[in-house]
């Protein structure tokens, strides 16, 4: 009888399927000893963080690169620690997910001048950096960089791993404009585009939008024309800029919906002091200084000045870039969107559709606006996993 029992609580626990393991993420730096602007400029000494999951195949053509978006970093899926944040695509990158890290080798990048110059994970090169010529800070000294450039660091990196051609490319939001330009600039080694919450260029609307994000640093006394390094930084300035930016990439529903008229404090009337505030305003001050205090205020406006300058392929004409993706695209975005509005991503996607270039959009629903792209893109998980295996 108990050999009998003994037997059948093996059994038992053999039929109990093993929790999964979950390796940590490593993050890594990839060095250069000079990295060339599409401006011309020389940049001494370029380091950025990158990260990976999955395994990369003998053929090294497996690989999923992810592009981050304005106020990303490489940190796109896993963990660092046991206990530590999920990459913010987690839900749709690792084992057995639409991004597939059994069967792709997914590669993410941190940009040159990244917004979270001060995280401890986030490695970049940029204003707030050392200029090896002058042991100082580069400030606005640092060359003007293009999201092309952007795509060139990729390209270092994945030249330095033997990669040779990409199985897709992936980007939300600043992510899609990277994906674009990567179909534009080098559409023999890219397999598949998929831009999310992004279109083909900056049009006048988000130029100026740009400008106004960046506004109030530049009017903060403590800016100093950027030569605040080793002063008071602009705190207050990137602060309300970050506000502007929370805002303008949420909805008119997350606003009304979460928030409405509420009183930030129970008491404490916004009609009898201008200190008493109504809750959106105290969440968004809280989240724009606490965003402040790990960002740097000159690598939020280079990133401005990136987006700005954006068109993909800058060709001939504002479409030529478009126009020489080859590799099938598969657009993902939400009509919520206010950086990038719904009928000017679906523009971008009739351009390159009208040379043959197969393309797919797919609509994300919620209530989030721009965020959606990244707090709903489980949504479009399986034409996501469909896109990957056609």
């Amino acid at each position: 009888m108990i050999r009998a029992t003994t037997a059948a609580l093996a059994a038992a626990l053999l039929a109990v399927p093993a929790l999964a393991y979950e390796p940590l993420v490593e993050k890594q730096v990839f060095e250069a000893e000079s990295f060339t602007t599409q401006g011309g400029s020389e940049i001494a000494g370029l380091r950025l963080g990158w990260e990976a999951y999955g395994t990369l195949n003998e053929a090294r053509d497996n690989v999923i690169l992810i592009t981050h978006y304005f106020s990303g970093n490489s940190h796109a899926a896993g963990r660092y620690t046991e206990d530590g944040a999920r990459g913010y695509w987690d839900s749709i990158i690792g084992s057995g997910k639409p991004i597939d890290t059994d069967r792709f080798y997914v590669v993410s990048m941190d940009t040159p001048v990244n917004l979270g110059a001060h995280l401890p994970d986030v490695t970049t090169t940029g204003p707030a950096t050392t200029n090896p010529a002058t042991g100082e800070p580069w400030g606005m000294d640092f060359p003007i960089l293009t999201i092309r450039d952007f795509v060139e660091t990729q390209r270092m990196l994945l030249d330095s791993l033997g990669v040779e051609k990409l199985h897709a490319v992936m980007g939300a939001s600043m992510g899609a404009l990277q994906a674009y330009e990567w179909g534009a600039a080098y559409p023999g080694r890219v397999g598949r585009v998929i831009p999310v919450i992004g279109s083909g260029w900056a049009d006048g609307d988000l130029i100026a939008w740009l400008n106004i994000w960046g506004a109030p640093i530049r009017l903060d006394p403590n800016w100093n024309g950027g030569d605040y390094y080793g002063g008071e930084p602009p705190l207050a300035g990137l602060a309300e800029a970050l506000k502007i930016v929370t805002l303008h990439a949420q909805s008119a529903e997350w606003s009304n919906g979460v928030f409405g008229r509420a009183w930030a404090d129970d008491g404490a009337d916004p009609a009898a002091s201008f200190d008493n505030l109504y809750r959106i305003e105290a969440v968004l001050d809280g989240a724009g200084m606490g965003r402040a205090k790990t960002s740097d205020a000159n690598h939020f406006l280079y990133l401005a000045k990136a987006n700005q300058l954006f068109y993909a392929g800058h060709g001939d004409s504002l479409y030529a870039g478009l126009l020489a993706i080859d590799a099938p695209v598969l657009v993902i975005h939400t009509d919520e969107d206010l950086v990038f509005p719904g009928n000017a991503v679906r523009e971008t996607a009739s351009i390159i559709r009208s040379d043959g270039t197969p393309v797919t959009v797919v609509e994300l629903e919620g209530t989030r606006g721009h965020l959606d792209g990244v707090l709903g893109i489980a949504q479009a998980g399986a034409a996501i996993r469909a896109f990957l295996e056609n």
